[in-house]
């Protein structure tokens, strides 16, 4: 059963998952949104999941169904393919679910996901960070409405440097296509129109390189690592047509700026399930089919 909430009433909060992103991020945004009672946290790990709750004051549960018993809505910051199991059972249970990107790591699991969503009639949006930005956002309605040729991204990330905070085993394992890809489709798409076919080619170490057509005629490209060194790190995206060239703003360092936004709209978004929404769970699976599609051709490539 879907659990009922009105616009006036907070809403219910449990946090799942404990590291880095859930400490800096999801964790402040769910402390501070207007409208937003933060009421719980489950981790894998136990120790970690009370230092947690205990900085926020709120209850350290000790299985996910504690967890749900709690809560209208669920924030995820765990890996892909944990998430994706707990979301479908957390859908089912009737919460409503702020997802991670990706929000599986097969075709097969974000459909498996959506399915749930829709079933349950559950509110469910995918944080790609950039698109809750007042700037990217600003941005993408200043190119809305003309006719470009292409666009570009080049992320060159340092996630898998040994200090780095985001140096964890699943983007060690699935790299800058799972972990930056999602983003770089996100907003290519956002400028260019839905993706209707991907080529992809492997470099060195996790090194991709993708090449987008867009549904109209429009394409692009997305050059992306996790390995590249401090004096190598970057990140641009521009655009590119008959009026001109455009670059787009960086992603802001105050992700918990973007998370307040997410889970404000993700709470007015309950009356209609979120279904209007650009960043909801069924574009979530679309990315994800894009990205399996492309690691499809990388694995082929590897066995050649």
């Amino acid at each position: 059963m879907v659990t009922m909430n009105t616009n006036d009433a907070p809403l219910r909060f449990g946090l799942v998952g404990t590291g880095y992103w859930a400490t800096i991020c999801h964790a402040p945004a769910l402390a501070s949104a207007e409208g937003i009672s933060f009421e719980a946290v489950w981790g894998r790990n136990a120790g970690a999941a009370a230092a947690l709750a205990g900085r926020f004051g709120v209850t350290a549960c000790e299985s996910v169904d504690d967890l749900l018993d709690r809560v209208d809505g669920v924030v995820f910051s765990v890996p892909p393919d944990v998430q994706s199991e707990i979301a479908v059972r957390a859908a089912s249970a009737g919460k409503h679910l702020l997802l991670e990107k990706p929000i599986a790591l097969t075709a097969a699991d974000a459909q498996r996901l959506a399915d749930a969503v829709d079933e349950a009639g559950v509110a469910a949006l995918v944080f790609f960070t950039a698109r809750y930005q007042p700037d990217v956002r600003a941005w993408l309605a200043q190119v809305a409405g003309s006719d470009w040729t292409s666009g570009s991204m080049v992320w060159l990330g340092d996630a898998l440097r040994a200090d780095n905070p985001f140096n964890t085993p699943w983007r060690r394992d699935k790299g800058a296509l799972w972990d930056l890809g999602p983003h770089a489709v996100s907003l290519l798409t956002a400028c260019l129109g839905p993706v209707n076919r991907v080529a992809a080619v492997g470099g060195r170490a996790d090194l991709v390189h993708l090449t987008f057509g867009h549904d109209g005629g429009a394409t692009s490209t997305v050059t992306t690592t996790l390995n590249a060194t401090p004096q190598a790190e970057c990140y641009e995206m521009s655009l590119w047509g008959d009026s001109g060239r455009l670059e787009a703003p960086v992603e802001t360092a105050q992700a918990a700026d973007a998370a307040r936004v997410a889970l404000t709209e993700l709470k007015a978004a309950i009356p209609d399930a979120a279904a209007s929404h650009p960043c909801n769970v069924r574009f979530g699976a679309q990315v994800v089919a894009i990205l399996d599609e492309a690691q499809r051709q990388l694995d082929a490539q590897q066995k050649s």
